[in-house]
């Protein structure tokens, strides 16, 4: 519920399991949770709990790009920040920690210096894993070109990619040219690495609805008495009794909980916040609340996190094809009326890296039927979803190698012979299908299963995915059947059984279905089990 405590590294024989000789991977995506953070709010004051905590160095060294106007050129501008609230007759005071300070204060729901940590940490497993061990990446990166990079609007998930990015590749395993990477964001109404409640109306009635449901099955209880005994004497006197919707809500409890768990001694709260029996409790009703209802309902799992699944299946079948889908449209330095391949050879995406949050990964899991732990996610967790193909097929025999190991690359990293058609176009044509802004690119990613003639189901043959949580691996229900998964281990399931599974809840437009049905009833009149 609080910071995660890695497992110790693979051994060689479980690495051998895990990574068999006979298949070979070829796309990583890695959704993770932002690291610890300050609570979204201010709470429990009246218990000696501070409002402000001094754990975000970042805030004394930020830095910003300016404009000069004298020279037309950017530069970059070095500060600090300080944050100010209201004092006793509403006059403005400077906030300050417990014990004064006033630099490095958080902001309301920050990645604190713990969270840095712990996420560039798991950038350094990551490169243990994928770079030192398996060799799956490069161990000093030219470019980014075959990175998909993406964070929430939130500052806490971009700051946590960086992060991870930064424990991925040191900067002394970047080369001195390094151009700038690319980190993929969206418009707070177009996001989808989150359940999106505040912007999909329809969803936003399925949440309420299970909400209550979880309130009228949990409020009334000997638990909720317990929980109450504990902490009701801090809680606002209009509101006495802790409950689902109570003020504070459960979940906020909880989350107040959680952050003081994973900083120091100087914001904690009394020791009946921790006793182990509550939490616990508040545990399995925030699950029940917050992430039933991908476990129950379809059209709950199509508007909170469908689309983002849908973009996760698109990229991998998009590797598949070889096309500009597997991520490198979003990521390619010029989308310009040209082929997009044409001035760079072959670069297909092999890593992508969303930051995201709690809701994201529990959603997924509970999404694929994977979710059986039933704990809330701890802070820097990640699900790791893995395109493998089979070594010996044909195709993966011409697509093993991305760029001939004689071609050179001058500093920018790019090819000195970016006029010439590339060599990989020529094995795959397609890949030099034209692209611009604001049209996708080519592929079946987004095609329904049931919709895929025999020859674009082809090209899914021979790929299997397989999903790892906090490297724990995970098996999705619908990939168990004989001819779904890898023979002899179900939890490398086909991509076209992964895909069939993930398809029936991707919606068609998301846009629309949020504004549709918004007062029809909130629960499926038959079951509608997740993971099939």
């Amino acid at each position: 519920m609080t910071s995660l405590t890695p497992r110790p590294p693979y051994t060689d024989d479980e690495l051998k399991t895990l990574f068999p000789a006979d298949l070979q991977l070829q796309l990583v995506q890695v959704l993770l949770r932002h690291g610890e953070r300050s609570p979204v709010s201010a709470r429990f004051q009246n218990a000696g709990l501070p409002a402000f905590w001094p754990y975000c160095s970042a805030a004394r060294q930020l830095k910003s790009a300016v404009l000069d106007r004298h020279t037309g050129q950017f530069s970059t501008l070095e500060w600090k920040r300080r944050l100010e609230t209201f004092g006793a007759s509403d006059e403005p005071v400077l906030a300050a920690g417990p014990r004064g300070e006033l630099d490095g204060v958080c902001e309301m729901g920050m990645l604190t210096d713990r969270g840095r940590e712990t996420t560039f940490d798991l950038g350094t497993r990551l490169r243990s894993l994928y770079i030192d061990r398996l060799r799956f990446l490069p161990p000093v990166l030219a470019n980014a070109d075959s990175l998909y990079l993406r964070a929430t609007p939130i500052p806490r998930a971009l700051d946590s990619v960086q992060e991870v990015f930064a424990g991925l590749y040191p900067a002394h395993t970047r080369a001195p040219a390094f151009p700038a990477p690319a980190i993929i964001t969206r418009a707070p109404g177009d996001e989808t690495l989150f359940p999106n409640d505040s912007n999909c109306r329809r969803f936003a009635a399925l949440s309420r609805a299970f909400a209550q449901r979880a309130a009228d099955r949990w409020n009334g209880t000997d638990d909720m008495a317990y929980l109450t005994k504990l902490w009701g004497k801090w809680l606002p006197e209009g509101s006495p009794r802790v409950a689902v919707g109570g003020r504070p809500r459960l979940s906020g409890i909880m989350d107040t909980i959680n952050s003081t768990l994973a900083h120091g001694p100087e914001t904690r709260l009394p020791k009946e916040f921790y006793d182990p029996k509550a939490r616990e409790i508040i545990n399995q009703i925030a699950v029940e609340e917050w992430f039933a209802g991908y476990r129950e309902s379809q059209e709950y799992r199509a508007l909170g996190i469908g689309g983002l699944l849908g973009d996760v299946v698109s990229r991998m079948v998009g590797s598949a094809e070889r096309s500009t889908a597997d991520g490198e449209y979003e990521v390619a330095r010029k989308l310009e009326d040209v082929p997009l391949k044409e001035s760079k050879g072959a670069t297909p995406i092999q890593f992508g890296l969303s930051g995201c949050h709690d809701t994201t990964l529990a959603a997924v899991l509970a999404s694929l039927g994977a979710y059986e732990n039933g704990k809330w996610p701890p802070y820097t967790s990640h699900i790791a979803i893995e395109l493998f193909r089979e070594a010996d097929s044909a195709s993966s025999q011409a697509a093993s190698a991305t760029i001939p190991p004689t071609e050179k690359t001058n500093s920018s990293g790019s090819s000195p012979d970016a006029a010439k058609p590339s060599w990989f176009s020529s094995l795959f044509p397609w890949t030099s299908a034209r692209a611009k802004p604001g049209s996708p690119p080519p592929g079946i990613g987004r095609k329904r299963s049931e919709e895929l003639s025999r020859h674009e189901k082809a090209k899914l043959e021979g790929y299997y995915v397989r999903v790892r949580y906090n490297d724990e691996v995970i098996t999705v229900p619908g990939c168990k059947p004989a001819g779904k998964h890898l023979e002899g281990d179900e939890s490398f399931c086909t991509l076209d059984a992964f895909k069939a599974v993930v398809d029936k809840f991707v919606p068609r437009n998301w846009k629309q279905e949020c504004r549709t049905n918004v007062n029809a009833p909130a629960f499926p009149a038959k079951p509608e089990p997740a993971g099939y």
